[in-house]
């Protein structure tokens, strides 16, 4: 059955009919409560049914009233004691003395005795409520409720398995107006239930899965498993869904719309977004924009190839040098060097990032744009300093005056007011520094009511000069410091690559920035200055009162780039996003080994989840405190290295309960 086949008959499926079938009977609840009921099972029926695998799900049907349509969802958890269990082991134990067989063909036991041994218990969570109703039209339509209203004695229901069609409209349930099996439906995978599958594979069943993208655009979603248990795969699924759904939107960002409303609402009537949606995937491993020759060269440009492009921190063939001219952009490569150097001790380092290095707006304002003009040279100078080649023949412009420029020289011949060569521009403001102290200084702060040289750029002075006081020694690393960032710089470009990126993404195109060749201090620095880029010029449109198109975050081994989870400070970027990215269309997805290293800030606000195993405690634990993963736990530590792959629980943002799913294999080359 195609896949359009397949979400037509699932809007379609009548649960309540088709759930109650003899044949799937499983066995009857003893014990009820609001959150857990346990049921009498026996080995006939689990057997004919295929096998009650932990985490299965089954429907409690109401069948005491005439008129009435109820089923309750249920989850099974795990054995549950029998008041008449004591009595059964003791009679089992006694079997086992004797010697006799009690399975198998061979089985001695009278029929009485195996009747009564092949009972169990089973204990369940009850997930939700569906029940059938009417629509405003008085028309019949099943309705889904995340708990129950009210439930009576144990021997009013009757369980059976959820399965084929059934099982399909329980996996693909939807908490939303949109419900499962409208257009915009993209298969993930299939239900899988354990690690184990004889009875699956047997029954050949395999319920597809699937997933909106409307549940991931502007929203913030988690991988979590170890490495080598799917996670990029189930991301380059994610990246292949919402390029298929980027494609349906109706127009571009820049169509005006008459009504504002309709402009600001990001998705047509059908679920799909209004304009192309833009994604950029932050690739620490390379994986996305290499041929991944350990998945058979599953690379997302090689299948979206004409959608693609890349930047690299390297000159590479096919790629973008992500590189900036720290002598044309100066206010870009300030900012990268502060980050930079925002790790490092020193109250000198500190100054120096804290200076305004942003040209005065209003250009008639003399005195400010002179001290511009200063701040900027002297900066430059720091940048000649520590190795930063400029463009050939460059030179800076500021004011000085004789008396200053004898200070430098006898005869006063640099003079920065003509235009110099940064060598003779670092000779002057090394000179000024020096001489401070000179009496020309202490009369210009008489005469003008505050010195020559405001904080600004006595700061950007003793970073240059390496002396923290005018005239002193020079005892600080100062420029030094600067050398560690000398490959982020080129002389042979004059836009930043972050406008670049930006003006790709609002067309909806696939950004892949390789930091696979980068050190740990580049990764950060590349990540959080793009991040904080787009995240501005999102707001500068939000707050204009301008569309903003959907743009998707994708974060490999985030534990590398995110704040740790004891960090509170809400100003990083990455927690910005987090709390602040939904109402500016800006969506999140990143992947990682350990659920407890990530900020609480950013998974307190995760709508998505995809769990594959995670081989400790720890993890677990900050796990359970999330939605119903706690019914997972033990079953998420087990793992099988060769059958598990893929193999992952399943929270979407308008799914109401876990699913347990095998993700398809993304496949860049269609077989």
């Amino acid at each position: 059955m195609s896949i359009e086949s397949q979400i037509k008959e699932l809007a379609s499926i009548d649960i309540l009919k088709k759930g109650p079938k003899e044949e799937l009977f499983i066995g009857r609840p003893f014990s009820m409560a609001y959150d857990k009921t346990n049921i009498l099972i026996s080995d006939f029926w689990k057997n004919r049914v295929g096998g009650i695998p932990q985490g299965a799900f089954l429907l409690a049907f109401y069948d005491n009233e005439e008129n009435v349509e109820e089923a309750l969802l249920l989850r099974a958890l795990g054995p549950t004691k029998l008041p008449t269990d004591t009595d059964v082991i003791s009679s089992m134990i006694e079997y086992y003395k004797d010697d006799l067989k009690t399975s198998g063909v061979s089985n001695q036991l009278d029929q009485f005795t195996r009747y009564e041994f092949s009972f169990s218990g089973l204990e369940c969570r009850i997930l939700g409520t569906f029940y059938r109703t009417k629509d405003a039209d008085g028309k019949s339509k099943i309705e889904y409720g995340a708990d129950v209203e009210n439930f009576y004695s144990a021997h009013n229901y009757k369980v059976y398995k959820a399965t084929s069609d059934v099982l399909m409209y329980i996996s693909n349930q939807r908490d939303s107006e949109i419900p499962a099996g409208n257009e915009n439906e993209f298969e993930l995978g299939n239900v899988r239930y354990s690690s184990s599958r004889r009875f699956q594979d047997a029954i050949s069943e395999n319920v597809p899965v699937y997933i909106n993208p409307k549940d991931l655009l502007g929203k913030r979603t988690a991988l979590f498993g170890m490495t080598r248990t799917g996670k990029s795969n189930t991301v380059k699924k994610i990246i292949e869904a919402t390029v298929q759904i980027s494609g349906k939107a109706p127009f571009k960002l820049d169509h005006k719309f008459a009504n504002i409303q309709e402009k600001l609402e990001p998705f047509t009537k059908v679920g799909s977004p209004k304009f192309p949606v833009g994604q950029i995937i932050f690739d620490i491993n390379g994986e996305y924009a290499n041929p991944n020759m350990q998945d058979e060269g599953t690379a997302i440009y090689e299948l979206f190839s004409d959608q693609v492009t890349r930047y690299s921190v390297l000159e590479k063939e096919g790629f973008q040098v992500m590189k900036v001219n720290f002598y044309a952009q100066v206010e870009a490569g300030f900012e990268l060097m502060c980050s930079f150097l925002n790790e490092m001790p020193g109250d000198y380092i500190r100054s120096f990032t804290a200076v305004d290095i942003i040209e005065p707006e209003d250009p008639e304002d003399r005195s400010a744009r002179t001290r511009w003009e200063r701040k900027k040279a002297a900066y430059l100078c720091c940048l000649f300093a520590a190795g930063f080649v400029p463009p050939e023949g460059f030179t800076v412009r500021f004011q000085g005056n004789a008396e200053l420029n004898a200070m430098v020289t006898e005869n006063g011949s640099i003079d920065p007011a003509r235009g110099i060569s940064l060598q003779n521009a670092v000779t002057w403001w090394t000179a000024i520094w020096d001489n401070y102290n000179d009496d020309y200084f202490t009369r210009y702060q008489r005469g003008h009511g505050h010195e020559w040289a405001d904080e600004d750029l006595k700061s950007i002075l003793a970073f240059l000069t390496r002396k923290k006081t005018p005239g002193g020694a020079a005892n600080v690393s100062g420029y030094r410091k600067l050398r560690g960032i000398l490959n982020l710089h080129t002389n042979a470009t004059d836009q930043s690559f972050e406008v670049e990126i930006i003006n790709q993404l609002r067309l909806g195109r696939i950004i892949i920035v390789d930091l696979s060749q980068g050190d740990p201090i580049v990764q950060n620095l590349y990540s959080e200055r793009i991040c904080r880029k787009i995240f501005s010029d999102s707001m500068a449109r939000f707050i204009a009162n301008e569309s903003n198109n959907f743009i998707q975050f994708y974060f490999e081994e985030a534990h590398n780039l995110f704040p740790k989870k004891d960090d509170k400070d809400l100003s990083q970027i990455y927690n910005r996003i987090a709390k602040e990215g939904a109402k500016l269309n800006l969506g999140m997805i990143y992947a990682t080994q350990e659920v407890s290293s990530i900020s609480g800030n950013i998974l307190k606000n995760t709508q998505n989840w995809f769990i594959a195993h995670l081989n400790n405690d720890d993890e677990i634990k900050e796990l359970r405190k999330y939605y119903d993963f706690s019914d997972f736990a033990d079953a998420l530590i087990r793992f099988s290295a060769k059958n598990d792959k893929g193999f992952v629980r399943m929270k979407t943002y308008s799914n109401p309960f876990v699913v347990p799913v095998q993700i398809k294999r993304f496949l860049a080359k269609k077989e």
